[in-house]
């Protein structure tokens, strides 16, 4: 990711709403992963974003874990939406069209959406054609680095180093799907359910946690219905 570079993305719900998509679902914050806190966040949820730190004891896990599923396999749904990262900073941007993505069948977009179009026309890309293609969407672009300067903190400058990184969750076919633009391909956690992919969810947050225990940078999102 040497080529473009955006300005880091903060989770503001308003990108989603400036690149037309009807507010009819809404991204919360996830106060807490125990069952008594995940009880309070609205239902249904349909995705779950992570905002974690990339670290030296995240790195190598992420390389084991790559190894050990080209080794093994596994076995992907021809459904899934996964686009790789080739901006620098756009996480933010490709984790919300990962939750997007895979979810249309319950969000409605407004008639003119330049995020419904992207997603129409990248539908049968590779991941590979989906990056190039987001870096020649000006729609996009322009509308990410909006967002990103009204965010709540003072925006890094695009030169800046940024080592924290959004992921998207989603359940496709009853399969909890992790999708992360740095990763050559989604990981797969096992099944879910509508009425447990919350919990589920947080269950890989907390690994992702685990790994850092001393780390406290972590933020959890989730798609509601409003």
């Amino acid at each position: 990711m040497e080529g473009q570079r955006w300005l880091p993305l903060e989770a503001n719900p308003e990108f989603l709403r400036q690149l037309g998509l009807v507010p009819t679902w809404q991204f919360g914050d996830v106060y807490g992963l125990e069952a008594e806190v995940l009880s309070l966040v609205p239902r249904p949820v349909c995705a779950v974003l992570l905002l974690f730190p990339i670290t030296e004891k995240y790195e190598p896990f992420r390389q084991e874990e790559e190894a050990k599923i080209k080794a093994q396999g596994q076995e992907l749904s021809s459904d899934v939406y996964f686009m790789k990262q080739t901006i620098g900073n756009a996480c933010g941007t490709i984790g919300l069209i990962h939750a997007v993505a895979n979810n249309q069948r319950y969000l409605e977009f407004e008639p003119i959406s330049p995020l419904k179009a992207f997603l129409l026309q990248s539908a049968k890309m590779s991941p590979e054609e989906k990056a190039a293609f987001l870096e020649k969407d000006e729609s996009i672009r322009v509308t990410h680095e909006s967002s990103a300067q009204e965010g709540q903190t003072e925006a890094p400058s695009l030169d800046e180093k940024v080592d924290l990184h959004f992921i998207a969750f989603v359940n496709i076919e009853g399969h909890l799907y992790e999708l992360d633009g740095r990763k050559p391909f989604p990981i797969v956690h096992g099944k879910t359910t509508e009425d447990t992919f919350l919990e589920d969810s947080a269950e890989v947050c907390k690994k992702f946690m685990a790994r850092d225990p001393q780390e406290l940078r972590f933020t959890v999102v989730a798609l509601s219905k409003a």
